[in-house]
């Protein structure tokens, strides 16, 4: 049945897209106004094109065609339009059909599906991304197959259908092909969509920081301001590719010394990347004109867009719209620019002075360009190099998102360093993050609890707790300030992995040392006893020792401490020509330095000119190693691979305070751990006696007649119900409005019983008195029925209930949230104090595996009270985990559920008891992150 909302324009439907080679397009449905774009589009259409679509000669679409076409009733026909610059480029519909093949209305659940690309865009991935739009929208629409016909010849468009991932079915009829695509998602078609997803974002950063030409739009004549600037370090950096200045009111045919222009459109070549300096007012103009010309990017780094508020945040989605409309990518508003240090390109069209910085392993991301200006430095002054860097402002468009994607196919990142202020879509970060750690280190810093002004990206609603837990699931290396975001990347980009926890402390201070070894077992690390080397120690002295202790099989790191000589220069060169003496002999672990006071022994650690030692008899410093990485299977130190040297590779971190200096090593030594545990990722088991269609029938008859903001909490019965349907058993519990019914009760139940209270403000609360366990005889339950109502209330205040005695064991809680971000996460923690005063519950993404669950409850602080603490019995913590794992398939399998709180869980030495649970749910959203790939609007 259609109701009147079908018939609407479904603007829900309308996306963005990134295409294979890195542009953008738009998807929207098509409508009676574009009766003119389609007749336009077809012309451009090659008759071999027309010929395999129509599978007969069709020079022209009659007026019938253009408004069959065009007119559309969004649910038994639908046509989508793939545009840029408001014009088509591909289109693609369906009509439901019987199974006679002739047209249909619901039920019927096939349809005919056929797509159409203008010559012009075909290898470009359109077909591909119009085909997920538009399967997603039959699935919304009740439709389960596609059938489609095509020509042997039309092996382009047999490809399109066949890759997706879908299962399928395939035969040869009247000459032609003729194809079944069962749209139910399947993990090939996810993995398929998610592999083009990365394909294309991380082509789409790739052009932006590896343009062949670069016009700088804004430059002012007199050399003053923020366009000048960005022109001088594009040409001082000796960027690779061609360089083009534009000021409208210019006549000079240079402006500091490169070629100007009054326009893009006077530039006779193309262009790949524009920078925008100029005034908000006049950046639409300048946005026309790229488009027009067909630049490929743009880095605006203009401001008073959504930092100055409402008005600016209107403006900031007009500047999206205009840009995405040209199928162009952007960088900012209000950003500070971007770097690639590729010897091929050597491109600094950022607002940091040049040289910015040497080439290295680090890839850094930032919201902030003050935050950048500071973390450029603080790299610089430290010695260590960069791939690439990205500060996107506003991050109208790119996000940190599309900087994973590129930075993990990039050999040249091997640290990725990010500060964050907001994450506008968690779930995806973290699934991005997840991929990306498994292969280099992912190093977060959070500079905001909230979403700041200045970002219309939504900001999660999870606790920064929950955050923190999820990005740990991922494998993110979350710090809390940008100094120990430099400080961990630093140790990251320098040295190996440690392959434990033991850390070997020694130096020339025994006071530094101790403080050292009280930072390692803050940090939870194994410190062995520092070796005091004396003051009187000299830099052969550390050579030696330090060469022991990396030989050593007793630790996994070496912290070095050096208070200062009297001749701390000269000196200073000689211990760090010793320390990385001694590293390049024996590279396999990672070694910092704490230094105190001794300033000039960072800077020779840092230099990338290594000092020669001064004295003729000692031996100049090797050359330090590659760095022994850790590879994409987890092994360390010298049983990874090596790389090639550069800046930051080899180099030995230098840290002024032993707490910096362990925090880095703590960290590495977490993220290592996790390498290996994350090896095997886990999966997510297959339950026999899930009724996962049960569940989506119950469901789709509780929400008849919902609306779609409406969120129904279910009745006791309804939520036992359905969670039998996935093997999670809620014992009976019968009201108890009087004692005679609460005998009752007892009698059909059974002895022992326990009597409880549900008020909402006395719910799992057995600290004041509301629960009375082990009754058993009816005098004891009908005694102590009376004492309830006398102490706490009436009956019709107190909600009393009866339910059977279960085994007595650990109280626990488990709960499942939705987050409009984020997505579902799935919380465990102990019931009462520990949950609830404290705060001690972890949570995971859902799905979760077998893995996930067992890091799950392993994770809260008084997970000792679920393995035998003190001497008490461990509990059954498979059945625990089982339990965990059906409630995410549950929420997993079926997005109307929104919410699920089952408290208390009793877990005994033999299986579990769920005394209580309570479900929410609601119409599930439009579109998800299993949806086809879109990019985010605001």
């Amino acid at each position: 049945m259609t109701i009147e909302s079908d018939l609407s324009y479904p603007a829900h439907w309308e996306a963005d897209v990134v295409l294979r080679d890195g542009g953008t397009a738009r998807i929207r449905p098509i409508t009676t106004d574009d009766a003119g774009r389609l007749v336009s589009f077809y012309e451009q259409v090659s008759d071999e094109s027309k010929y395999y679509r129509f599978f007969a000669p069709y020079p022209r679409l009659s007026d019938r065609d253009v408004r069959r076409f065009t007119h559309h009733d969004h649910v038994d026909r639908v046509g989508l339009a793939a545009t840029i610059g408001g014009e088509f480029i591909a289109t693609v519909r369906y009509d439901r059909i019987g199974p006679d093949g002739r047209p249909a209305s619901t039920p019927a659940d096939e349809a005919e599906v056929a797509f159409l690309v203008q010559d012009a865009h075909q290898g470009r991935g359109v077909a591909s991304a119009l085909l997920e739009h538009i399967g997603a929208v039959a699935r919304e629409r009740g439709i389960r197959r596609f059938v489609a016909e095509v020509l042997p010849a039309n092996t382009k468009m047999i490809k399109v259908f066949t890759d997706a991932g879908y299962q399928q079915k395939r035969s040869f009829e009247d000459g032609s092909v003729h194809l079944t695509l069962d749209l139910e998602p399947t993990a090939e078609s996810l993995a398929v969509q998610r592999a083009r997803e990365q394909r294309a974002e991380a082509r789409s950063v790739q052009r932006l920081l590896a343009p062949g030409s670069v016009a700088v739009i804004g430059v002012s004549r007199s050399g003053a301001g923020v366009g000048a600037a960005a022109l001088r370090n594009l040409r001082d950096t000796g960027f690779h590719g061609h360089l083009y200045a534009i000021n409208e009111a210019t006549d000079a045919d240079l402006l500091d010394g490169v070629r100007a222009y009054r326009s893009v459109a006077d530039i006779g070549a193309p262009v790949d990347l524009a920078l925008i300096a100029v005034p908000a007012r006049r950046v639409p103009d300048a946005v026309a004109a790229c488009g027009e010309h067909g630049v490929q990017g743009l880095v605006v780094l203009s401001a008073g867009y959504a930092e100055s508020g409402p008005a600016g945040q209107e403006r900031q989605r007009d500047l999206l719209r205009q840009v995405r409309s040209y199928g162009m990518r952007l960088i900012g508003p209000n950003a500070f620019g971007v770097i690639n240090t590729a010897p091929d390109v050597e491109l600094n069209a950022s607002l940091a002075p040049s040289p910015a910085t040497e080439r290295g392993p680090i890839g850094l991301f930032t919201q902030s360009g003050a935050i950048g200006i500071a973390l450029l430095s603080g790299l610089l002054r430290r010695g260590a190099g960069l791939s690439s860097f990205v500060s996107a402002g506003n991050r109208a468009d790119v996000s940190g998102n599309d900087i994973l994607q590129h930075w993990y196919e990039d050999e040249a990142t091997e640290v990725a360093l990010m500060y964050l202020e907001t994450l506008g879509n968690p779930r995806k970060f973290t699934r991005l993050a997840r991929r990306t750690a498994a292969v280099k280190p992912v190093v977060v810093a959070r500079g905001g609890r909230h979403t700041p002004a200045g970002h219309v990206v939504p900001g999660t609603r999870l606790p920064d707790a929950t955050v923190s837990a999820l990005l740990g699931q991922a494998g993110v290396i979350r710090v809390d300030t940008v100094t120990e975001l430099v400080d961990v990347g630093l140790l990251l980009a320098g040295q190996p992995l440690p392959a434990g926890p033991r850390v070997a402390i020694l130096g020339n201070s025994e006071s530094l040392g101790v403080l050292t070894y009280d930072a390692c077992l803050t940090e939870g690390l194994r410190p062995l006893a520092p070796l005091d080397l004396t003051t009187a120690a000299s830099p052969e002295d550390f050579r030696v020792a330090l060469a022991e202790a990396l030989a050593s099989p007793d630790n996994d790191a070496v912290v070095v401490t050096a208070i200062p000589w009297v001749r701390e220069r000269e000196l200073a060169d000689d211990l760090a020509g010793a320390l990385r003496e001694a590293v390049a002999e024996r590279p396999g672990k990672p070694v910092a330095v704490v230094h105190v006071e001794l300033g000039a022994l960072a800077d020779a650690l840092s230099a990338t000119r290594r000092p020669q030692a001064p004295a003729a008899p000692a031996p100049a410093p090797q050359a330090p190693a590659p760095r022994a990485p850790v590879a994409a299977n987890g092994a360390v130190g010298e049983d990874a691979p090596a790389r090639g040297a550069a800046a930051g590779h080899g180099r030995i971190p230098a840290y002024p305070a032993a707490e910096r200096a362990v925090k880095a090593i703590a960290e590495a030594v977490r993220y290592a751990q996790w390498r290996r545990a994350n090896a095997d990722s886990g999966q997510v088991p297959e339950f026999e006696d899930i009724d996962e269609a049960g569940a989506a029938a119950q469901l789709a008859e509780l929400l008849a007649g919902a609306a779609h903001d409406t969120v129904l909490t279910l009745t006791e019965a309804d939520a036992r119900a359905l969670l039998a349907r996935y093997g999670i058993l809620v014992p009976t519990t019968l009201p108890a409005p009087s004692a005679d019914a609460a005998a009752r009760a007892a009698g059909i139940l059974g002895y022992p019983v326990a009597l409880k209270t549900t008020a909402p403000h006395l719910r799992h609360r057995a600290d004041l008195g509301g629960v009375r366990l082990d009754l058993t005889t009816e005098a004891e339950l009908r005694r102590v029925y009376r004492e309830l109502t006398e102490l706490l209330g009436k009956p019709q205040e107190l909600l009393p209930v009866v339910q059977a005695m279960v085994p007595r064991g650990v109280d626990t809680v488990v709960r499942s949230v939705i987050d409009p971000a984020a997505g579902a996460v799935l919380s465990f923690g102990l019931a009462g104090v520990p949950s609830e005063l404290l705060g001690d519950t972890a949570h995971r993404l859902v799905p979760a595996t077998d893995r996930d669950i067992a890091g799950l409850i392993r994770s809260i602080r008084a997970a000792p009270l679920l393995f035998g603490w003190r001497g008490s019995d461990p509990v059954d913590t498979p059945a625990l985990e089982e339990l965990l794992l059906r409630v995410s398939r549950l929420v997993d399998d079926h997005p109307e559920v929104i919410g699920v709180s089952l408290e208390p869980v009793v877990v005994a030495t033999e299986g579990l008891s769920v005394l209580s649970a309570t479900i929410r749910v609601a119409r599930p959203p439009a579109r998800t992150d299993l949806g086809p790939r879109t990019l985010p609007s605001y």
